[in-house]
């Protein structure tokens, strides 16, 4: 997909708002009818797509029906890109995550509607990805009028759940740690932590999934928006990092060869590692 497309904004908090549709530059977005041109308060969609041709004709159909979109070709781009959308076309098949390790990151921090949209066809796929938080499924090739009458399904349900939604605040809790994402504020035991952005972030990530192993691949996505670069010590140092101001190993847990998951103080893990020694592998 042409670049243009993956020009996501920075993480803020989710509203509805008038967005123009992002097109590449010098691509006309084609004539759109009086009644589909965006309005004031069109729901905005984040489409994650890798592919240019099924992107192109996704966002042009949706901005000809009154929605706002933008693009993103990858699932890093999805990952700090999905905080400004009202909803989520997901590809499964990306070039850098798989769609399940992103669509498990945004329900991991989000409620936001995410439709997943493969080629990959069977039911075990389908299961996979709702149990991953995917709140609809939909097999390419597909027709539109589907999609939109599945967007629209999708939507009534979020509009239903959101006073109860709105009540949680964006606060996680875990045991005395409370970190509220709004205010970009964890304390402990009451006391407020001094922790530079990027802790913060970890920290988030690992609570907001408190049984779930973290991949270090999603991490890095996730926290430094990054996937490709080698695997070194940055992850490593800031897991020790914060194993010292939280003051106990126990608080994040190593599993071996795979990630980092939160702990229970008050039940220290054999695999944990104490902050002095760092995190091997």
């Amino acid at each position: 997909m042409n670049r243009q497309y993956a020009d996501l904004v920075a993480p803020s908090p989710r509203r509805h708002r008038s967005h123009g549709p992002l097109v590449p530059a010098g691509h006309p977005a084609g004539p759109a009818p009086s009644d589909g041109a965006p309005r004031a308060g069109a729901l905005n969609v984040l489409v994650v797509e890798n592919d240019p041709r099924a992107a192109d004709t996704l966002l042009q159909g949706l901005v000809r029906h009154g929605y706002t979109t933008r693009g993103a070709t990858t699932g890093a781009q999805a990952l700090r890109g999905h905080h400004e959308a009202d909803l989520v076309l997901l590809d499964l098949d990306l070039p850098d995550l798989d769609g399940l390790e992103v669509c498990r990151g945004i329900r991991a921090v989000s409620d936001l509607p995410i439709i997943a949209v493969s080629a990959r066809g069977s039911e075990l796929d389908c299961v996979l990805c709702l149990q991953a938080g995917s709140d609809d499924y939909l097999v390419k090739p597909y027709g539109f009028r589907e999609l939109l009458a599945r967007m629209e399904a999708v939507l009534r349900r979020a509009r239903v759940q959101q006073p109860a939604q709105q009540a949680a605040g964006g606060v996680v809790t875990h045991g005395p740690l409370r970190i509220d994402a709004g205010a970009r504020v964890a304390t402990l035991d009451g006391r407020p932590l001094d922790l530079t952005r990027k802790e913060f972030d970890l920290l988030h990530l690992l609570a907001s999934q408190p049984s779930t192993v973290i991949p270090r691949r999603q991490i890095m996505a996730q926290v430094w928006d990054d996937v490709w670069s080698p695997r070194g010590r940055t992850v490593d140092t800031h897991v020790g990092t914060l194993r010292g101001k939280l003051g106990s190993s126990a608080w994040i847990v190593t599993v071996r060869g795979v990630g980092f998951r939160i702990g229970n103080p008050c039940e220290p893990s054999s695999d944990a590692v104490p902050a002095s020694a760092g995190v091997r592998g």
